[in-house]
C-alpha cells in the first residue's frame, strides 16, 4: 500500500487574506473573483490569531437572518481562532482532526504564515489514491 500524502501535496494555494473590517458584501466579491469558498481573516497583530469565513457562515449568519451584507463586517461572523494545520501533516490525520472538531477546511500554517487551504474535498480528490 502506498504511503499517504501530506497536506502540502493536496492543499490549494488560491486563498484570500482579508481584514476583519471588510464588509460581507466585499468578502463575497473577493471570493467570487478568486473562485474560492472561504476567506482567511488576517491577524490584527502578532498576538492575534487567524479567522476563517466560509460561505455557509454568510448564508447562516447574514442571509438567513435578513441582515444587510453591506452593513455586516466579517469579524462579526468569522470563526476565530481558525484551526490551522501543518503542511507536513498526513492527510489521514488531517481528516481525523476535521471530524473531531466538526470542520471541513482549515488554513495550512507554516512558521506562522498561511501557505494554503486544505479541505475534505482536496483530501479526498488528491490525497486518497495513488496517481
Amino acid at each position: 500500500m502506498k504511503e499517504s500524502k501530506c497536506v502540502r501535496e493536496v492543499m490549494k494555494n488560491d486563498f484570500a487574506l482579508i481584514d476583519g473590517l471588510t464588509t460581507v458584501a466585499e468578502a463575497i466579491r473577493i471570493a467570487r473573483s478568486k473562485e474560492i469558498k472561504c476567506l482567511i481573516v488576517k491577524k490584527r497583530d502578532e498576538n492575534d490569531e487567524y479567522g476563517l469565513v466560509l460561505m455557509n457562515d454568510i448564508a447562516k449568519k447574514v442571509l438567513s437572518q435578513n441582515k444587510s451584507p453591506e452593513r455586516v463586517n466579517v469579524y462579526e461572523i468569522m470563526t476565530k481562532p481558525a484551526l490551522g494545520v501543518s503542511p507536513d501533516m498526513n492527510v489521514k490525520y488531517c481528516a481525523r482532526l476535521f471530524e473531531r472538531f466538526g470542520i471541513s477546511r482549515a488554513p495550512v500554517v507554516e512558521n506562522g504564515e498561511i501557505k494554503g487551504i486544505v479541505s475534505y474535498n482536496s483530501i479526498v480528490m488528491f490525497g486518497m489514491l495513488a496517481d
